[in-house]
């Protein structure tokens, strides 16, 4: 798909196309067209610029899933600022740290959702700074409204090489400030058309939009929308009873997002294996968490469709990989696909040389989705290579049909010993135990050994949680060595995720980090 045009030019090219085409459909049943998009995107964009929102001014926003957030995007595209997407979840501390950073003139926000006050959260952050303006927006409610006669022409489209920054997204920091990657309206594109081709997403399909808009992936289905005609599903918060059975009655055909999402489908199917919870699902799209292998073959098998095509990226790099509809089931099941378009890979070993084919080290990346570097331009060394391929932290194999398997991080790795253990391996296995539902395998602290491995599991419903002498004989019967194997196991109701479902690790290691003597 060779597509030049940018986020407002896609919002008009679509109204224009099929102006009565549902984009948007969210819990309460009301609906965005893509006329209705461009119409109360510029009646907004009149509103905004009142309030001093032109060119490239910075606007933080902290929305969530709901149809005014959208709205709020095409606006900000239509004034040619430079938007920050904020997920709703991080806290007040980071809050500030980001609006410093980005130097917002507006921060956008609900008053109060879920129970905390995101209007005085705001108002704390700008009462430090007099160049900052709050505007809080809520679901139902109506954004700033003008005169659309009065506004400047758009932005002048531009090529990808000379787009300009109008996006800022932030890595989710789990142990350090939050870090800003810089993208253009064509970077973020480009991994929708990656996602495009691979699932051959057409204007009949309807996926669940069940993690926060705000996420580079949330905007990414945005474009995807305005580029196909497909209808998203705004969830406001997964939650398998109330969203299961909003997304069986829009007729879902794209069922994600990834690992904690897939799992949760599957558990709602296995309460009930007469009933398809999905009739017209197609495929179950897949990323943003690791996926252990056999959940592809469990998904296909008990929920239809293809199973899961998954892809592999990060928020500087989104959808760097993606398997497709037509791929194998070992495909599938054990890779998150061959490059996606313009994407060019090379694996490093850890000492800088090029690994041969077949063989793990990190992954380097240059491509049309990859950002152009960080707010903090100091955090761009390490980045970047001195060749310019961007350094992901993941380590992988690229096989000999092109396509990646995922094996690690190279922060996510055990050193017990002085012998290497990949957490993912171990957790990939343990997947497999029928009394395990869900895990994390992580390090921690230990005088004699160094690190010692430790399984943190979810018992599968109706099951009793394996004890550490039945997972060392499970994982040793699936031929892993004694090392690898966890000396500790702990038991847990659920795994600590963030909004897309990664594993929140540093929390579990901070729960049982207690050394042994």
């Amino acid at each position: 798909m060779n597509d030049e045009r940018g986020l407002w030019e896609l919002v008009e090219a679509c109204a224009a196309q099929t102006p009565d085409a549902t984009l948007f459909v969210d819990e309460t049943d009301r609906t965005l067209s893509a006329q209705e998009l461009r119409d109360g995107a510029e009646r907004t964009a009149a509103g905004l610029a009142a309030l001093g929102v032109g060119p490239d001014t910075p606007v933080s926003w902290m929305l969530p899933t709901w149809l005014e957030a959208p709205v709020l995007v095409a606006a900000l595209a239509r004034l040619g600022a430079v938007q920050n997407p904020i997920l709703p979840i991080l806290g007040p501390r980071e809050l500030r740290f980001i609006v410093t950073q980005t130097q917002a003139r507006l921060l956008v926000v609900p008053s109060v959702w879920r129970g905390r006050d995101y209007a005085d959260d705001a108002r704390a952050v700008a009462a430090d700074r007099p160049d900052l303006d709050v505007l809080v927006v809520d679901r139902d409610a109506a954004l700033p409204a003008g005169n659309p006669a009065s506004l400047p022409p758009p932005p002048t489209p531009t090529s990808p090489d000379a787009a300009p920054v109008r996006w800022v997204f932030y890595t989710s920091g789990t142990t350090a400030d939050p870090k800003g990657a810089r993208h253009t309206d064509h970077s973020v594109k480009a991994s929708a058309v990656g996602m495009v081709e691979a699932l051959a997403v057409e204007a009949t399909d309807c996926q669940g939009l069940v993690f926060p808009f705000t996420h580079i992936g949330g905007i990414a289905w945005l474009y995807t929308g305005l580029l196909t005609g497909c209808r998203s599903v705004m969830v406001e918060a997964f939650a398998p009873p109330t969203t299961i059975p909003l997304l069986r009655r829009q007729g879902i055909t794209l069922a994600g997002a990834g690992t904690t999402f897939h799992l949760a489908y599957l558990a709602a199917q296995r309460d009930d294996p007469a009933t398809p919870i999905f009739p017209q699902v197609r495929v179950f799209p897949g990323g943003a968490a690791p996926k252990p292998p056999q959940l592809h073959y469990d998904m296909k098998r008990e929920l239809g469709g293809v199973g899961i095509v998954s892809g592999w990226g990060l928020t500087e790099a989104p959808i760097l990989t993606m398997n497709t509809v037509h791929g194998s089931d070992e495909q599938l099941a054990e890779t998150e696909g061959p490059p996606t378009p313009g994407v060019e890979l090379r694996v490093v070993r850890s000492d800088g040389t090029l690994a041969e084919p077949g063989e793990e080290g990190e992954l380097r990346a240059i491509g049309p989705q990859i950002c152009k570097g960080y707010l903090d331009s100091s955090l761009n060394a390490d980045a970047f290579d001195d060749q310019g391929w961007f350094r992901t932290g993941d380590l992988g194999v690229l096989r000999p049909d092109r396509h990646v398997r995922i094996t690690g991080r190279l922060k996510d790795v055990i050193i017990r010993k002085g012998e290497t253990i990949s957490a993912k391996e171990v957790e990939d296995a343990l997947f497999t135990h029928p009394d395990i539902a869900d895990v994390a395998v992580i390090g921690l602290p230990d005088p004699v050994l160094g690190e010692r491995c430790c399984a943190v599991i979810v018992a599968a419903p109706g099951s009793e949680p394996p004890t550490l002498a039945q997972v060392f004989d499970f994982l040793k019967g699936q031929g892993l060595t004694i090392q690898r194997i966890p000396e500790q196991v702990e038991v847990v109701d659920a795994l600590p995720r963030n909004p897309t479902g990664k594993v929140l690790k540093h929390q579990l290691q901070a729960t049982y980090d207690t050394p042994r003597a």
